[in-house]
C-alpha cells in the first residue's frame, strides 16, 4: 500500500518536466514508461484533459504503441467520449485481437453506456487471455456494483484482492458493497484470513483495521492499526485512521498521541494540527486548543475548520465579541456550513447585533433547511423581540417542512397563545399532542406561565394516556 504522504518528488519532477514541454510547443522527448508514468499520474488525479494530451503527445512519438492507443481509448471512455473511444478501440483490435486489453477497454466502455451484462462478457473475454490481472477482478466487480447486484461485485471483488491486497480502491469499494448488503460481519473472516496468512503485513493489518472500524470493533480496529505501525513504524494512514477512532470512543487524550505521531512521520499538516486542536477542545483545555488551532491556520490561511474551532473556544469562555470575528472568518471562507452560521448567529445574538442574528439564522435554514433547532432558536429572538406574528411564521415555514415534528408545533401554540390566537394556539396543541404526548412537558419548560392556563391543562388532559 502506498502511503499518502510517501515522497513522489521524482514523479512530479517528470510531470513538470512534461507541463514545461507543452509550453515549449511539445519538443522534449520522453521515454514510452515516462509517457506511461504521466498518464497514469493525471488519471490518478481525474484530470482526463491532461491525460489525453499526454496521451497524445506520446502518440505523436511512438505512433506504432497499441498500448498508448488502448491509454487513449479508456481515456476516452472515462471523459465520457464513448462512441470515439469505441470507434479507436476497435481500430486496434483489428491489428491485435489477442490483446486482453482491448476486451478490458470494450467493458469499461460498455458499463459507462450501463450496459453491464455485455460489459461483464467483455471483462470476462479479457480473463481468458490473462488469468492473474487483479485490475480486471475490480473492473467485474465495478460493473456488477453499478448494476446493483451487490453480492456479485464482492465475489470479484475478493478476487481482486487476493490477487492484490494493495488495490485501495478494491478496499474501499468491497467494504461499501458489504455496508449496502449488510454482509460486513459475516466477511470478517476474509480479512482476518490475510493476516492469519502474513502476520507481518501492515496492509492486512490496516484494511482488517478498516473493515472493524466500519463493524463498530473500535477497540479492536485500534489494536489492528496499532500492529500495522509497529510493522511499519511510518504508515501515516494507519495512525490516521487508529486517532479517528479513538476519537469516535471519545478517548481524545489517545487520538492526539496518535495524530502526533503522523507529524512525527511525516510532514506537518494544517489538518492534523486542526484535529488536535478539536480533540482539546473536547477535553476543555482551552489554551492548548487554541495554539494547536493557530499552528493550523499559520500553515493554512484557508483552514475553515480552525477559524471555527477558535470561535468555538471563545464562545465557550463567553467572550462573544471576539468569537463573532473568528466565526465570520469560518463562514467567508465556507458560506454553505449551516453549523457555523447558527455560531455565528448565537455569538451575533450574545452582543446584541439583533439583525444580523436574524440574517444568519435565515442563511442557516436556508443551507439546512430540515433541522428544526434553526428554526426554533431563530424564532425565540423575534418572539423575545415582542414579535410574535414573525416568529410564528418561521414556526409555520419550519412545519410545512417537517409536519412530523412535533416539537414545533408546541411552538407554534405557545408563540399563538402570547399574540391571543387561542383558537389557532389550541389546534397546534392537539397536533402536538397526537404526535408526541411526551413533549408537552417542553411547553411547560419553555414556557412555565401557561401551565396555569386552566383550557390548556383540560385539553392536554384529554390526550393523556
Amino acid at each position: 500500500m502506498k502511503d499518502n504522504f510517501e515522497d513522489n518528488s521524482e514523479e512530479l519532477d517528470l510531470i513538470q518536466r512534461f507541463e514545461q514541454s507543452l509550453g515549449n510547443n511539445g519538443t522534449a522527448f520522453f521515454d514510452i514508461n515516462d509517457f506511461e508514468t504521466i498518464i497514469d499520474h493525471y488519471t490518478a488525479n481525474f484530470e482526463y484533459k491532461k491525460a489525453l494530451a499526454a496521451c497524445d503527445a506520446a502518440i505523436a512519438q511512438y505512433p506504432f504503441s497499441s498500448e498508448l492507443q488502448i491509454d487513449k481509448a479508456q481515456l476516452l471512455a472515462m471523459a465520457g467520449s464513448l462512441d470515439d473511444a469505441l470507434a479507436l478501440i476497435n481500430e486496434v483490435a483489428e491489428v491485435e485481437s489477442g490483446n486482453p486489453d482491448i476486451h478490458l477497454t470494450r467493458g469499461i466502455i460498455f458499463s459507462q453506456r450501463g450496459e453491464y451484462r455485455d460489459a461483464i462478457d467483455y471483462f470476462k473475454k479479457a480473463l481468458a487471455f490473462a488469468e492473474d490481472r487483479d485490475d480486471i477482478f475490480f473492473n467485474i466487480g465495478l460493473a456488477y456494483q453499478s448494476w446493483g447486484k451487490f453480492g456479485s461485485a464482492v465475489k470479484y471483488y475478493k478476487k481482486c484482492i487476493e490477487l492484490n491486497l494493495e488495490n485501495e480502491a478494491a478496499m474501499q469499494e468491497i467494504v461499501y458493497c458489504m455496508e449496502v448488503a449488510g454482509t460486513l460481519r459475516e466477511h470478517l473472516p476474509f480479512f482476518q484470513k490475510f493476516v492469519d496468512d502474513d502476520p507481518y503485513s501492515y496492509v492486512a493489518w490496516f484494511n482488517l483495521g478498516n473493515v472493524l472500524n466500519k463493524t463498530g470493533a473500535y477497540d479492536k480496529a485500534i489494536a489492528a492499526y496499532d500492529y500495522a505501525t509497529i510493522i511499519k513504524p511510518d504508515f501515516i494512514t494507519a495512525y490516521n485512521n487508529m486517532a479517528n477512532a479513538y476519537v469516535f470512543i471519545g478517548e481524545y487524550t489517545k487520538a492526539i498521541e496518535a495524530f502526533n505521531a503522523m507529524h512525527e512521520h511525516g510532514e506537518q499538516s494544517a489538518e492534523v494540527y486542526c484535529n488536535i486542536g478539536e480533540c482539546y477542545e473536547k477535553l476543555q483545555q482551552w489554551d492548548l486548543s487554541r495554539r494547536y488551532y493557530q499552528k493550523s491556520v499559520d500553515l493554512d490561511p484557508e483552514m475553515d475548520e480552525a477559524w471555527f474551532g477558535i470561535g468555538v473556544i471563545l464562545d465557550a469562555q463567553g467572550k462573544w465579541y471576539e468569537a463573532v470575528h473568528f466565526f465570520k472568518k469560518a463562514v467567508e471562507l465556507y458560506d454553505d456550513s449551516s453549523d457555523y452560521w447558527v455560531a455565528l448567529a448565537a455569538a451575533e445574538y450574545h452582543v446584541g447585533h439583533v439583525v444580523s442574528a436574524l440574517e444568519s439564522y435565515a442563511r442557516a435554514a436556508e443551507i439546512q433547511p430540515n433541522d428544526k433547532d434553526i428554526y426554533l432558536n431563530w424564532s425565540i429572538i423575534l418572539y423575545e423581540q415582542g414579535n410574535y406574528d414573525e416568529a410564528t411564521d418561521i414556526i409555520l415555514n419550519a412545519i410545512e417542512l417537517q409536519p412530523d415534528e412535533a416539537e414545533l408545533y408546541y411552538r407554534a401554540c405557545a408563540y399563538l397563545l402570547s399574540a391571543g390566537k387561542y383558537r389557532e394556539a389550541y389546534n397546534y396543541l392537539e397536533n402536538a399532542l397526537i404526535l408526541d404526548f411526551e413533549k408537552h412537558k417542553l411547553l411547560f419548560e419553555f414556557f412555565p406561565e401557561l401551565e396555569s392556563q386552566r383550557a390548556l391543562a383540560r385539553l392536554i388532559d384529554q390526550y393523556r394516556k
